[in-house]
């Protein structure tokens, strides 16, 4: 690659993470004052309830959706369950693994907080929300 080839790659990362970053303030923001809910509060309710009529997740499947570490995930989880909007166990199968699963007073905080994100995201996604705010 050329030097102006790597150096517009370079560009194109920084603004890729400036925007990343924007989006996730906003979420991060207006899910906490109007759902009591962080974006990764949310984030994991999401993927969570997308689960609902099946198995519980297990944790370790879970951090890899949501591209968080396992003591991130943890702390998360533990906060979640202490709001009563997830619960969490051991496998059966496998003592060493845990699961997680959303319940009815998670999945209908997710739900009320959905059109909201899915509102910050229609805004911050669009190509004129580039600019800084």
């Amino acid at each position: 690659m050329t030097q102006r080839t790597d150096d517009e790659l370079a560009t194109q990362w920084h603004d890729l993470m400036g925007r990343y970053h924007r989006t996730t303030c906003a979420l991060d923001r207006t899910l906490t004052t109007l759902h009591g809910l962080t974006a990764s509060d949310f984030e994991v309710l999401q993927q969570l309830h997308a689960c609902r009529l099946g198995e519980p997740v297990r944790m370790g499947e879970l951090g890899e959706r949501v591209h968080l570490s396992q003591s991130a995930l943890s702390r998360l989880i533990t906060r979640l369950e202490g709001a009563g909007l997830v619960e969490r166990g051991t496998c059966a199968d496998d003592r060493r693994s845990a699961w997680t699963r959303v319940t009815d007073a998670g999945s209908r905080r997710f739900l009320e907080a959905r059109p909201t994100q899915r509102a910050i995201l229609r805004e911050r996604m669009t190509p004129s929300a580039d600019a800084p705010r």
